[in-house]
């Protein structure tokens, strides 16, 4: 079975079917696909014991150097479990979940299904993942660190499994500091303030297409600016939206002024950058920024991208009045189907995938830090990279000063993150003032939570 020139999957006579990973290919609905689950949801998963031969499916979203790997460790539980047969699906992340709310609702989801951010919560809440007490004698969830363990339980039920720890930070182009000649930043005191007058020295030190930063707007950097000036984050805990409008209305007149002043780059460049979701594609990941904020767990593919000594760093403003805006989140969480027929195989697949060494020797640190401290010490042993050493060095320096705060979106606040790019898009090119987006944020993220 394999892609024909649409993506849509064709058999092809003398392939070995038993062995073969199939690409992702579910139509495409949207997230409001998801709607339509509390009415279509199967119900909770028969969680008797499977007999004989068994075939699962396993999606995750990511590129072809992920599929590679994580194929390989599939290839390794499959060796270790001859009883299943497991059916890999992978595709971009812009196109995931779109894809992933039809296959749901249409009752053909996958059985092992990887989510992130706010996704969890919006399809456990519907009743489309399983409550994994019901598979725990194949599932050993004990073996892992309870702060990462947090991050998959809502509604007092525990639906995910982490894959590994991961935390939003600052991310430092050494090579181009010194080039322009200008000492780092004190992680430890800088303030927003400091970081916008760095992004314009950066910017005039240094040739007309390296900049002094990306344009810093994401859902979640807004979380964490928040979290530091109002120690509330976006959401509160029963699900409402936390976010003053004036805060809001801060954050898009820094980022306005930055663009006004060269400081990060026009409005068109920022905007066609938005779209080109993969780190080498970045700026950073060009070389051609000494300053962008993200995700620990991208550290390596930009070092090796660039070429450049990037390193991690704490956020600007993140020593003040309210504690740390940062936290530890799982990268990413595998969940399984409430309405797979092999629960049992289901949860052995997870359960080798977290907890097994034979999967960490493929998989590493790819889906963030292990969450499991056995993984950890074996990967430590194993000896890591450079760019892995640096990654572990931060978690573990991050860890010590986080205050562990953690919320969960409820359901709709996946659409936070289209709202804070349509909303940045017409800041930058000038169609509304950042007042009026501060107030529209406020509505519109209202309106979607609601």
């Amino acid at each position: 079975m394999i892609a024909n020139a649409d993506g849509a999957l064709e058999r092809r006579d003398g392939v070995d079917m038993k062995n073969v990973k199939r690409t992702i290919r579910l139509g495409a609905l949207g997230v409001a696909g998801i709607l339509a689950l509390g009415a279509c949801s199967q119900g909770s998963a028969d969680t008797d014991a499977d007999e004989g031969d068994v075939t699962i499916r396993f999606a995750w979203w990511g590129n072809d150097e992920r599929a590679e790997i994580t194929n390989a460790a599939v290839d390794a539980f499959e060796a270790a479990n001859p009883d299943i047969t497991v059916e890999t699906e992978f595709i971009d992340f812009n196109s995931y979940f779109d894809r992933l709310a039809t296959a749901t609702a249409g009752g053909d989801a996958p059985d092992v299904i990887t989510m992130g951010g706010a996704y969890p919560r919006e399809y456990g809440d519907r009743g489309a993942l399983l409550d994994l007490a019901e598979v725990s004698q194949w599932l050993d969830l004990s073996v892992l660190d309870e702060s990462a363990l947090a991050n998959g339980y809502f509604s007092e039920t525990q639906y995910g499994v982490p894959t590994g720890a991961n935390t939003f930070g600052a991310i430092i182009n050494r090579d181009i500091f010194e080039e322009a000649g200008i000492a780092l930043p004190d992680e430890e005191s800088w303030t927003w303030d400091e970081f916008a007058d760095l992004a314009v020295q950066l910017s005039d030190a240094t040739d007309s297409d390296t900049y002094g930063a990306e344009d810093p707007t994401a859902a979640d950097m807004l979380d964490a600016y928040l979290y530091q000036r109002t120690g509330q984050g976006l959401y509160t805990e029963d699900g409402t939206l936390a976010a003053p409008a004036e805060v809001i209305t801060d954050w898009f007149t820094l980022t306005t002024q930055l663009r006004d002043t060269g400081g990060t780059p026009s409005a068109s460049l920022t905007s066609e950058l938005s779209t080109q979701t993969a780190p080498e594609q970045s700026l950073l990941g060009q070389g051609r920024a000494a300053i962008g904020f993200g995700w620990s767990n991208s550290i390596g593919a930009l070092r090796d991208a660039s070429g450049d000594d990037i390193v991690l760093a704490r956020l600007p403003g993140d020593t003040g009045e309210h504690g740390s805006g940062m936290w530890l989140q799982a990268s990413q969480l595998y969940t399984i189907s409430s309405g797979t027929e092999h629960p049992e195989a289901a949860a052995r697949l997870v359960d080798f995938l977290v907890g097994s060494t034979e999967a960490a020797e493929h998989i590493g640190t790819d889906r963030g830090i292990p969450s499991n401290p056995e993984i950890r010490e074996f990967l430590a042993a194993e000896g890591l990279e450079e760019n892995t050493q640096i990654e572990f060095d931060f978690i573990e320096r991050v860890s010590g000063f986080v205050d562990g705060h953690f919320v969960i979106g409820p359901t709709g606040s996946t659409e936070t993150a289209l709202i804070v790019d349509r909303l940045n898009d017409q800041i930058l090119f000038e169609q509304i003032t950042p007042e009026q987006a501060g107030q529209q944020f406020v509505d519109e993220v209202t309106a979607a939570i609601s």
